[in-house]
């Protein structure tokens, strides 16, 4: 998933002009550049796989519920439009909103856990592993 800037050729012909010492130089800066750039991308591929989106049931009085949706940053997915969709989806109340321990959660009115659950893995399958979501 690596992708270069610059092409072999290009990057000979813009060096070629430079001193030997200098291509070595530019030569070593581009590997180091490289190198930092899989490393970046290694630890978020790590980051992703560690994380986990959690829907909890939450009681609010004697027989009414609502549904927590918390951990989507971490899969690059905005809480405001999987809000928006499952609003669509199942024609009820929903909202992102701040936690006090940093990050966003969705509230959905009435006990839709396992709906959230299957509808985040249809809609978003390329988005979200199977073994990241978790139901409380």
């Amino acid at each position: 998933m690596h992708e270069s800037i610059w092409s072999a050729d290009a990057l000979e012909a813009a060096t070629s002009t430079l001193s030997l010492e200098a291509q070595e130089r530019v030569a070593k800066d581009a590997k180091k550049k490289e190198r930092k750039a899989e490393a970046a991308e290694q630890k978020e591929a790590e980051k992703r796989a560690a994380s986990m989106v959690t829907i909890k049931r939450v009681e609010r009085t004697k027989r009414k519920f609502v549904t927590s949706v918390a951990g989507l940053e971490a899969f690059n997915l905005e809480p405001k439009k999987v809000s928006k969709d499952i609003k669509k989806k199942f024609a009820t109340g929903a909202s992102a909103t701040q936690m006090p321990a940093g990050g966003e959660e969705i509230i959905v009115q009435g006990d839709l856990g396992d709906d959230i659950h299957d509808f985040l893995l249809y809609k978003y399958k390329d988005a979200i592993p199977e073994d990241n979501i978790e139901v409380v």
